[in-house]
């Protein structure tokens, strides 16, 4: 909904950022070992793919007429099963889903453009509970092959927080390294550790950094608002996280904007001299922040072709707001000043402890995915909810499924792999589940049935159902095949024949 603050909400516990342990001497017998983490939420089990396990999609509010085109794209982590790229649509049903090794490694999956063509991208790697990634960045094609891979030069690991496609076909990534800095103007040790956030720019094509910027020393110790505990304070294993880079965007005119969360600041650096053209929030901002505009803990700063600024302003953690917000700024270069121009939030008052993003769309309306909170919601200028989706298990701000981001893109998937089937059968009476991960064109199955799977003869055709069709049939053949057509009644791809399992 398009609003302000007005009413206090209770805040919730928020998941640890760190983890600590510690034996208790006077116990006669250790406690039973807890798991690590949240345990999995339910999942949604298909009998033609019985090795997917996405977690269960409910529609909060159902898609109304005016939501943009497209399928909705996150990436389920933490409470999952499984972790991975996923896509539904608007009645909540999988229309491909990627689990992936890792239990908590997929962020930022979403639609870009590639060398004049639509692929998906994600980052994926080994994700740490201080929400720092060691990984690298993958690129789809439409048929679900890897066709790129991104990696920084140096010998560092690509970070979590973002990966973008330039149009010179370049991109540009983020990268937590760990540097030795002197902290006792903070209070810490002479020798401290830090995470120096860089930005590099690779050319996709070769491998090579063409531009790459750092925080440290550009950006001061001083300026942060992260206070971590003293006895950790740039020590290993746990670095300073003072700056918090979380995106990487292009400005109007060529050059970057960044977000850093733990400094509640926006910079514009010079992509050719790394300098820091002006802040925006913070300690020492460059504007003056009207009604409303402070922000702290965001995420995802993008500027638009009108001039605004859009950030996801989570306000928390720790709590500095009573609830996230999306917020469009007017933000004045010549005059140094920013103002609010609009605000949404989440009809359930949703405060996020981290992650989130927001999407404008090319028809006027906002996708916002809300990180912690397992919601991914479309709304239209005026902030009225046109669609709203949960994908957790009714449990609090990091003990919930997350995706890091959600976003809603028009998408046409052919998948190189065959349709998948599983048949039961009952006497005479046969049940076959067909599904196609992927696949966006298949309006309707045409069934084959025989007692020779290589002769097998046409018994009908059935409109898809969601992502596995069942076709209950009157018939007791040996073998069964189904065949994916689409609107116009051409064939796009034919199962293996299926013994029928009785």
């Amino acid at each position: 909904m398009l609003t302000t603050v007005k009413r206090a909400v209770p805040f919730f516990a928020v998941l640890a950022l760190l983890i600590a342990g510690c034996d208790d001497e006077n116990k006669k017998q250790a406690a039973p070992a807890k798991p690590k983490g949240p345990l999995p939420g339910p999942t949604q089990r298909f009998e033609s793919r019985p090795d997917l396990k996405p977690p269960v999609v409910k529609i909060e509010t159902p898609a109304k007429g005016t939501t943009a085109p497209g399928y909705v794209f996150f990436g389920p982590k933490l409470a999952v099963k499984q972790a991975g790229p996923m896509i539904i649509d608007n009645e909540g049903e999988v229309v491909w889903f990627h689990p992936l090794k890792f239990t908590k490694g997929i962020t930022d999956f979403r639609v870009q453009h590639y060398r004049g063509k639509p692929v998906l991208t994600w980052w994926r790697g080994k994700l740490s509970n201080v929400g720092v990634g060691d990984g690298w960045f993958v690129i789809y094609d439409t048929s679900y092959r890897p066709v790129a891979e991104v990696r920084p030069t140096k010998g560092y690991a690509g970070d979590v927080h973002e990966f973008v496609i330039t149009k010179q076909g370049t991109a540009l990534i983020p990268i937590y390294h760990r540097k030795r800095v002197d902290l006792t103007s903070i209070g810490g040790p002479k020798n401290g550790l830090i995470w120096d956030n860089i930005v590099q720019e690779i050319d996709i094509r070769t491998g090579r950094a063409i531009f790459e910027w750092h925080s440290y020393p550009v950006i001061g110790i001083e300026e942060s608002y992260s206070k971590p505990p003293r006895k950790q304070l740039g020590t290993k294993p746990f670095p300073y996280d003072y700056f918090h880079l979380n995106s990487i965007n292009e400005d109007a005119d060529g050059n970057l904007l960044l977000s850093a969360r733990n400094t509640h600041a926006l910079y514009k650096v010079n992509r050719r001299t790394g300098k820091v053209m002006w802040r925006l929030g913070g300690k020492q901002s460059d504007f003056a922040l009207g009604p409303g505009v402070r922000f702290a803990w965001q995420h995802d700063a993008q500027r638009h072709a009108d001039g605004t600024i859009s950030i996801f302003d989570n306000g928390a953690a720790p709590p500095v707001h009573k609830l996230s917000r999306v917020l469009v700024l007017d933000v004045d270069t010549k005059t140094k000043k920013a103002t609010l121009l609009r605000s949404y939030t989440h009809p359930k008052k949703l405060l996020s402890p981290f992650e989130a993003n927001a999407q404008f769309l090319p028809n006027g309306n906002i996708f916002v995915g809300w990180g912690g909170w397992p919601y991914l919601t479309e709304f239209d200028a005026n902030g009225r909810v046109l669609f709203d989706v949960y994908f957790g298990h009714g449990k609090k701000a990091g003990q919930d499924a997350d995706s890091y981001r959600g976003y809603r893109f028009p998408w046409t998937g052919h998948p190189v792999n065959k349709p998948a089937l599983a048949v039961k059968q009952r006497e005479a009476v046969t049940t076959l589940y067909a599904s196609w991960n992927g696949a966006t064109e298949v309006a309707r199955w045409t069934v084959f049935a025989g007692s020779d799977p290589d002769e097998l003869q046409r018994i009908g055709t059935w409109p898809k159902q969601g992502f596995e069709t069942p076709i209950t049939i009157q018939n007791d053949a040996e073998f069964y095949a189904v065949q994916a057509v689409d609107a116009d009644g051409a064939p796009l791809g034919r199962s293996k024949a299926v013994e029928a399992k009785r």
